[in-house]
């Protein structure tokens, strides 16, 4: 059963990896980052969504604008010591190393997800599709969230509400445009190895078909 959801907002941010130091988000919204939404909106361990389309419904927009960040992080190795007993600084001082950094980011945005989901070995046995698929439409139909979901960062939150139905108008219906690679997702089956992995992402009428996309590593 395909469940369908509408998601917008004002700011965006779907970060290429290959950017280093500014942020430059991808033209539409990556599969993982779709994932990760309705997480935030329904996640259960005997469950796994699977994301089919992303319909791009409002013209893709990019705007510059400046960002507070941390120049640093925790280092692991004064983690890995701490655990081990000893001593080393775990604090960051967010006044002290914060640091404007650019960010082209995309502005206006409105997409309609259309995903799926999966059993996975983790369901109970009073789990079911019929079970998942009511609390879904309940908790889409109240604005119900475990955490607010955002457009890649979280100081870009996201607006949803489930699709009320009817024909989807796309920014581009009669335009197909090649985006380059793009990240689909992590792959996480190594814990000690986890791998990004990409595709060739081909926005077709204004919708980002990804049923039948191949996947690299």
């Amino acid at each position: 059963m395909s469940v369908m959801v509408e998601v917008w907002g004002d700011y965006a941010c779907f970060t290429r990896p290959e950017m280093k130091v500014e942020r430059v988000s991808y033209d539409v919204m990556t599969p993982s980052a779709a994932r990760g939404l309705l997480e935030a909106i329904y996640w259960h361990p005997g469950m796994a969504w699977r994301i089919d389309r992303i319909y791009v419904l409002n013209p893709i927009k990019f705007s510059n604008i400046r960002r507070n960040e941390l120049k640093s992080k925790i280092s692991a190795r004064n983690v890995a010591s701490v655990m081990r007993g000893g001593e080393a600084p775990l604090y960051i001082s967010a006044a002290k190393d914060i640091q404007q950094r650019a960010a082209m980011v995309l502005k206006d945005v409105r997409y309609v997800i259309e995903a799926r989901f999966e059993m996975t070995e983790k369901a109970a046995e009073s789990d079911n599709e019929g079970k998942f698929c009511d609390i879904i439409r309940r908790r889409l139909e109240k604005g119900q969230c475990y955490h607010q979901p955002y457009f890649g960062c979280r100081e870009f939150p996201a607006c949803f509400r489930k699709w009320p139905g009817g024909e989807i108008v796309t920014a581009y219906p009669g335009e197909d445009r090649d985006l380059g690679f793009m990240l689909f997702d992590m792959d996480y089956s190594d814990p000690e190895d986890i791998k990004p992995q990409f595709f060739r992402a081909v926005l077709r009428k204004g919708v980002l078909d990804l049923r039948n996309c191949e996947v690299y590593q």
